[in-house]
This record gives structure tokens, sequence and C-alpha cells, in this order.
């Protein structure tokens, strides 16, 4: 069985490997994300604020209009004003020309708010623009660098999969089908050792009688909290395999 597993070892070795490339494209992807995310907003801020101005001009030429209208208003008033001969009469129009001066004056006030402030969108658009054109001169280098960390791991991915697919027709089937069906459920190590009688996958201690049968290799035996599948690291059928490898690392440590 441990020689079984000593495929399957090899095997988990280059998923390993995959797995970390994996989570690392994705981040890598949402970096781009993030950065598409950002440009969209300036970009929505800058479509906003040009229609927030456009519609302040529009009022602004209302208004604009609207003073014309009133001073024509009061042109027409005084020159029917001259013609009166009733105090009555002269009276009304006064009165009528002063309630069209003041709202003249009024509109030219509120005319020199929009003013103001269509100015002051202006600026903050300026800025924005200006943001924009900046984000988007260094997201284009950055973009470039992930692109290209994306290809590099892309390339890595293609390299580790073709070397575990040498592998696979030496990988005993049944023990194939339970391997990828555990590595599906849990995306880490499945195959691992008893470190002190204790699982390596979810470090809760084992029974004596959980370590013999894992010391004999004579079949698959699965954790009792985990279903992990365990082996025995100090067995000699294991020599060669990456668990020896990094059995020699830490003894050298």
């Amino acid at each position: 069985m441990l020689k079984i597993l000593s495929v399957f070892l090899e095997i988990q070795e280059l998923d390993m490997k995959m797995l970390r490339l994996m989570r690392l494209k994705r981040e890598r992807e949402g970096e781009l994300q993030h950065i598409e995310t950002l440009r969209h907003d300036l970009k929505q801020q800058l479509d906003a604020k040009q229609l927030e101005i456009t519609e302040l001009s529009k009022n602004i030429q209302i208004h604009e209009h609207k003073i014309l209208e009133i001073k024509e208003y009061i042109k027409k008033l005084e020159s029917q004003q001259s013609s009166i001969k009733k105090v009555d009469e002269f009276n009304a129009l006064t009165q009528e020309m002063s309630a069209a001066e003041r709202e003249r004056l009024a509109t030219e006030q509120a005319t020199s708010n929009l003013i103001d402030r269509r100015n002051m969108e202006e600026e903050i658009l300026q800025k924005i623009k200006e943001s924009l054109a900046s984000s988007e001169e260094s997201s284009l280098q950055l973009e470039k660098e992930i692109r290209s960390s994306i290809h590099l791991i892309n390339t890595e991915g293609r390299e580790l999969k073709a070397k575990r697919d040498l592998l696979l027709p030496s990988a005993d089937p049944e023990v194939l089908k339970i391997y990828e069906r555990l590595l599906g459920n849990k995306r880490d190590r499945i195959i691992v050792p008893i470190e002190n009688r204790t699982c390596a996958g979810c470090h809760i201690a084992l029974t004596a009688q959980h370590e013999n049968l894992v010391r004999k290799g004579e079949r698959l035996v699965f954790c009792e909290h985990c279903s992990r599948i365990l082996f025995w690291p100090q067995s000699e059928e294991l020599q060669g395999t990456p668990v020896a490898a990094a059995k020699r690392r830490r003894r050298r440590a």
C-alpha cells in the first residue's frame, strides 16, 4: 500500500503547487479587477460631473433668458408709464416695475450663484480628469506586469499538469478516485503522515490502534477526524519520495 501511496505523494506535491498557483492567479486577477473598478468609478464620476455641469449651464441660460425678458418687460412698463396721466394708474405701474426689478435682482443673484457653482464643479471636473489620466498611466504599467505574471503562472501550471499526467498511468485507479474526491473537498493535502500519534492534517491525536494500522501499511487508513489518508513517514518504502526529501531537510535544519 505504501508503494501505491508513494506515487500519490508525488502527485500531491504537484497538486499543491498547482493549487498555490491557482490561488496566486486568483489574487492577480483580483488585482486586475480592482484596477478596472477604480478606473470605472473615476469614469462614472467624470460622466456624472460633466452631466451636472451641463445641467447647470442649461439653468444659467434659462435664468439669463428670464433676466432679458424681465428687462424688456420693465422697458415696456416704463414706456407705458410715460403716457399715463392718471396718478393711480401711474402708481400701479410703478409698483409693477418695482416688483419686476426685485425679480430681476433675485434672478441675477440666482444666476450668479449658479455660475459660481459651475466654476467650482468645473475645477472638480478638471481634478477628476487629471486623476483619471494619472491612474490610467500608472495602471497600464501595473496591468502589464500583472498580465505578465499571470502568463508565467499559466506556463508553470501547464508544466506541472504535464508532469502530473505522466504520473497518472502508474497511479492505482481506485485510490485515484478517492484521492481526487478528497482533494476536491479539502483543496489541501489529503495524504498526510502521523506525527507523534497525531494526524498532520487536522492535528488531532489518534489512538495507538490507529497508529499501528498505519504503521503496517496493509491498506488505506483514514483519519477518523478529518478523513485524510494517513501514512507512516519512517517507512523504508517511501525512500526517494517528496516525504523522504522533506525529512532529510528537517534533519539538516
